[in-house]
């Protein structure tokens, strides 16, 4: 009878890692909820890293796009540029937040890889992606043409991934 009795917290130890393995399967590992969605993109006023024009929160107003906050120091980002640059050239729009990097060194990475952005954020200091919730480079936001982050994507924006996000995209056309 003392021998069962030590079985027994192996028996509660084993069902309560069974009900964890479980659990995890569970989770949705592509979706990081984003307190933003439907919410107005934040406010912010800086200069276009290409043009070094004022811009604002409202000038991403007017169609819905894509807003890709990326970086010269994110290989993710590097690989991802290649499916941008055919989304920009399929006539998707699409807003670029260069985040805590050096304007020069994101000129050139553009010069050499080529620039799917209507424009560029310039965010040195990392204050527009902190205002984003931005846990790092690359994110992609799904923004309206009222300016509402209606998605968000943490990660390199691949084919995969677009098929997911474009039904979303076209329902704010």
């Amino acid at each position: 009878m003392n021998r069962a009795l030590l079985f027994i917290p192996l028996g509660i130890f084993i069902a309560m890692g069974v009900l964890f393995w479980i659990g995890l399967g569970k989770e949705d590992k592509d979706v990081l909820p984003s307190p933003l969605i439907g919410k107005p993109f934040p406010e912010f006023a800086t200069k276009a890293l290409e043009s070094g024009a004022e811009i604002s929160a409202t000038s991403l107003n007017g169609q819905p796009m894509l807003v890709n906050v990326w970086a010269t120091w994110c290989p993710t980002c590097k690989a991802e540029h290649e499916f941008l640059n055919t989304l920009a050239s399929q006539g998707i729009r699409i807003i670029g937040v260069n985040y805590k990097d050096d304007d020069f060194k994101a000129k050139q990475w553009l010069a050499a890889y080529g620039n799917p952005y209507e424009f560029n954020v310039s965010d040195p200091d990392g204050k527009l992606g902190l205002d984003l919730g931005v846990y790092g480079a690359p994110e992609t936001f799904l923004v309206d043409s009222e300016g509402i982050i209606r998605a968000k994507h943490i990660g390199d924006l691949n084919p995969r991934v677009w098929q997911k996000l474009k039904p979303k995209f076209d329902a704010m056309q």
